[in-house]
């Protein structure tokens, strides 16, 4: 989709157009999410957008659209990806390498999978059709949400008339803290690990 026109759809009607744009950008259509999230940040700066209202409707949309994903999954199943996932770009291969990295990381994939490329289209779909129950699914994936929206909106916002630079240098940014997430996460299951056996010892 033409960058310029899905901006000017934010700038134009506001935080109902991130939400819409965010929740298809979620379950897998080409929409630049970050791009969207950093330039209404920069919106908010410049005072068009009003902080909280713009938030709330980013983490909406967010959480909606990784929660239909998560249905998708659940009702559907597999067979369905393999047969109607060509339309969002959803393959059987990509969800059986997503699957992997879910057993690796688990519920924790729902939340810091936002922030790894070509994941979080998919985390919500494995946790659907391997039937995570939907209450820790919604703590781990919307927690995500308000996180990932919370990052860019403050990107956006702290760097002001600099937002482009921003974007453009998104993907690394979500490198460093994909690579921050995991080593967190490594830390706190090697502390568990520890804790667990000074308990039973």
């Amino acid at each position: 989709m033409d960058l310029q026109l899905i901006l000017n759809w934010v700038a134009v009607y506001g935080p109902p157009a991130l939400f819409v744009l965010l929740m298809l950008g979620i379950v897998g259509l080409p929409i630049p999410d970050e791009t969207l999230l950093v330039f209404s940040g920069y919106l908010i700066y410049k005072g068009t957008l009003n902080p909280a209202t713009t938030w709330l409707f980013a983490f909406a949309g967010s959480a909606c659209g990784i929660t239909l994903s998560y249905t998708i999954g659940r009702t559907l199943g597999m067979a369905a990806i393999t047969r109607y996932g060509k339309y969002l770009h959803i393959t059987e291969a990509k969800v059986g390498k997503i699957e992997e990295f879910f057993k690796g990381y688990g519920h924790w994939s729902l939340t810091f999978g936002y922030y790894i490329a070509g994941v979080r289209h998919f985390t919500a779909l494995v946790a659907g059709i391997s039937k995570l129950e939907f209450p820790i699914f919604a703590l781990f994936a919307w927690g995500g949400a308000a996180i990932w929206a919370t990052t860019f909106l403050s990107i956006g916002y702290f760097l002001g008339d600099k937002w482009e630079m921003a974007a453009e240098n998104a993907h690394h940014i979500l490198k460093y803290v994909a690579i921050a997430a995991a080593i967190g996460g490594i830390g706190y299951y090697f502390y568990r690990r520890s804790k667990s056996g000074n308990l039973k010892s």
